[in-house]
């Protein structure tokens, strides 16, 4: 069972116990808002973790409570050092949101590689091409081969246009949600897909914040309205976060659709995890 294990002021370290990311987050997510209405703010760090799934998804309380939020996650390695071909970083996804007056709050949710790695898996399970840009064979060289790009490194953000800026953006996050909770670093992690043994260990984090606590919500909130309708401005705009909140509307409503063959996959682990 996942319990905080330090605290001091409004920082906090929740510990995993090698179980699932979702009741560790939720109780991180938790501790840091109700230390944010008493200090104005929190930071509450995850280590022995696991995947957490979409980060903006941890997110979601804070928003309710009319508070803004960040969030961090490691990962296995998948990203080298700039100039190097060793995979050290994770894709370290990266989310923000910020509540509004009116309206869904904005939500932004990205990692930090060009793609993600499932699409590398997925090309080379099918014996397809991947685009140029995606990934570094194992000699730090750009590949369109998949299965070389897996055994080799993925490509950080903006990599394809020649900059560093995913790689030390990557490596921020792998220093901020490691070395001050003890999580391991992506290249001292067990990879997500090992089903034996898999303690991967990472680490998140959490920084929430309480707009009134900075003299006046009502004028953060304004703020956000006045920036939200110049980007509105435009025809083409979308606010991010507005296609997850009208799907997720619509699914309420009407369901979702599952392909055949995954629901006779799910109901088969489902059948297998039944008692007795």
């Amino acid at each position: 069972m996942p319990r905080v294990a330090h605290g001091k002021g409004a920082i906090a370290i929740v510990d995993a116990a090698d179980g699932l990311a979702f009741p560790a987050c939720d109780l991180a997510i938790t501790h840091a808002i109700e230390t944010a209405r008493s200090q104005g703010g929190a930071f509450v760090a995850v280590r022995n973790s696991y995947h957490f799934g979409a980060a903006i998804y941890h997110l979601e309380a804070v928003a309710r409570a009319g508070m803004v939020g960040l969030a961090f996650s490691n990962s296995p390695a998948a990203i080298a050092a700039a100039g190097g071909t060793r995979p050290l970083f994770g894709t370290n996804p990266i989310a923000a949101i910020f509540p509004r007056s009116e309206g869904d709050p904005l939500a932004i949710d990205l990692a930090l590689s060009e793609v993600a790695r499932g699409k590398l898996m997925v090309a080379a399970k099918a014996g397809q091409p991947i685009p140029l840009g995606w990934a570094l064979d194992e000699h730090g060289q750009p590949t369109t081969d998949a299965a070389r790009g897996l055994k080799g490194s993925m490509a950080a953000l903006g990599a394809g246009t020649g900059s560093a800026k995913g790689v030390m953006l990557a490596l921020m996050v792998e220093l901020l949600v490691t070395t001050l909770s003890g999580a391991r670093f992506g290249f001292e992690a067990d990879s997500f897909f090992d089903v034996e043994g898999n303690r991967p260990r990472i680490g998140q984090a959490f920084l929430v914040l309480d707009p009134a606590a900075f003299g006046d919500r009502a004028a953060y909130l304004s703020r956000v309205e006045t920036l939200v309708a110049a980007m509105l401005d435009g025809p083409a705009v979308r606010l991010p976060g507005a296609r997850r909140y009208a799907l997720a509307r619509e699914a309420s409503v009407h369901g979702i659709e599952v392909p055949d063959a995954l629901l006779a996959q799910l109901r088969t682990l489902a059948g297998k995890t039944r008692p007795g």
